[in-house]
């Protein structure tokens, strides 16, 4: 599993194969999503309870945010090549343990294995981006990436609903084995080690790595910044469904039709940072992200309090939040992991691992109290939209101050 590593000084950068770096970013959110029509369905088979089949989706959950710790350092001490392809190799195993589950508890334990494996492209994508290509460079290619990925998710549930309905959940599991099996391929041809600084020796837990990226408020802020955008994304994932359907009584199919408008979104916002961040730099793409984040969010809460149901009050101006996201997570992520390039791969894990527990907890809080209080989310969208402004102005670096590689 070794390659000739790039140097980080070896003149123009050489061009990383996106495709490949799409399908090893995207596997994991596609198991994730892939599988979530087959859930229900999980309590007849394996005759379980409600609890142990959600399990197979929060196991999932968890395990992909913690394995971030770990895979980052890993990658720094031993290389992102072989770190990658271990991991992939384990979702892989992980799929087709999957599909020949007996029991539901087999089926938690083999899911958690496969989160672990497919959690390894989410680092380690943005690692070898940041390894290859200056910041501002870096958040161009992260946005391009990000802009293809999204739409693995997307579709999934649709994809995994057809496999469960003609065949099983253990068609979907096949599905996806052979989808990890072409991601090793692709890897294994095509991506080159990019980690220049591997062969260090330590401890495998970098907690003196987290613990000075921690200790430095630009760090807190750009991660501030793209977890309570994320906040904004998983609040409306909670929240969205329960208000079009169960509040408004508009059928499921509208609410279908309706939130394609956030994946257009996201993908604009993402193809702007493709375009645009060389040219104007991080700091001035977050801050425009952020300020077109904040007229989305209170444009919503307004037609909120103001009585209105039409599904247009609610995602059009989720499609104005989503482009700002998509502006403000490439850019974000990028700054964050490019403060100390002795520790990428570990300052790529711990933004992904707060990232993804802070705002899982958030949509896990208003999914919890909308019942009682249905314009919960309209409020923790707009808070988290203010919030992430705030801590990115806070923190950045004046607009003059130049980025070091």
């Amino acid at each position: 599993m070794t390659s000739t590593s790039l140097p980080r000084d070896a003149g123009a950068p050489p061009r990383l194969p996106y495709a490949t770096l799409v399908a090893i970013s995207a596997i994991g959110p596609l198991a994730l999503n892939m599988f979530m029509p087959s859930i229900p369905g999980l309590q007849e088979t394996f005759q379980a309870s409600t609890g142990a089949v959600q399990l197979t989706l929060t196991v999932y959950l968890g395990a992909m945010a913690i394995c971030q710790l770990l895979y980052g350092p890993l990658s720094d001490r031993y290389g992102r090549r072989p770190v990658l392809l271990a991991g992939m190799v384990l979702f892989v195993a992980a799929s087709i343990a999957c599909a020949l589950a007996t029991s539901i508890e087999m089926l938690i334990v083999c899911r958690l294995f496969q989160a672990i494996g497919g959690g390894a492209g989410l680092v380690l994508a943005r690692a070898m981006v940041r390894d290859v290509y200056e910041r501002e460079r870096a958040a161009s290619a992260l946005g391009y990436i990000t802009m293809a990925w999204v739409l693995a998710p997307m579709f999934a549930p649709t994809i995994g609903g057809l496999l469960d309905e003609a065949f099983s959940f253990r068609m979907t599991f096949w599905v996806l084995a052979a989808c990890g099996v072409g991601v090793v391929i692709g890897a294994w041809i095509s991506l080159p080690e990019t980690n220049s600084n591997a062969g260090g020796r330590g401890p495998l837990l970098r907690i003196d790595a987290f613990t000075s990226l921690l200790a430095r408020p630009q760090f807190r802020g750009y991660v501030a910044t793209v977890t309570f955008a994320s906040v904004v994304f998983f609040a409306y994932l909670a929240f969205a469904p329960f208000i079009i359907i169960t509040v408004r009584d508009y059928p499921p199919v509208v609410f279908g039709m309706w939130s394609a408008l956030t994946a257009v979104g996201y993908m604009a916002g993402n193809f702007l940072s493709g375009r645009y961040s060389e040219r104007f730099g991080n700091d001035r793409m977050i801050r425009a992200g952020n300020l077109i984040t904040l007229v989305g969010a209170f444009a919503m809460l307004s037609f909120a309090l103001a009585g209105a149901t039409h599904p247009a009050s609610l995602f059009v101006p989720m499609l104005i939040c989503t482009l700002g996201n998509g502006l403000v997570m490439p850019n974000g992520i990028t700054a964050a992991i490019s403060l100390d390039p002795r520790i990428i791969g570990a300052a790529a894990g711990l933004a992904g691992f707060i990232q993804m527990v802070f705002a899982a907890s958030t949509s896990q809080i208003v999914g919890a109290i909308q019942g009682d209080w249905t314009n919960a989310g309209f409020y923790v969208i707009a808070a988290a939209s203010v919030f992430a402004a705030l801590t990115h102005w806070q923190n950045a670096p004046p607009p003059d101050r130049p980025h070091q590689r």
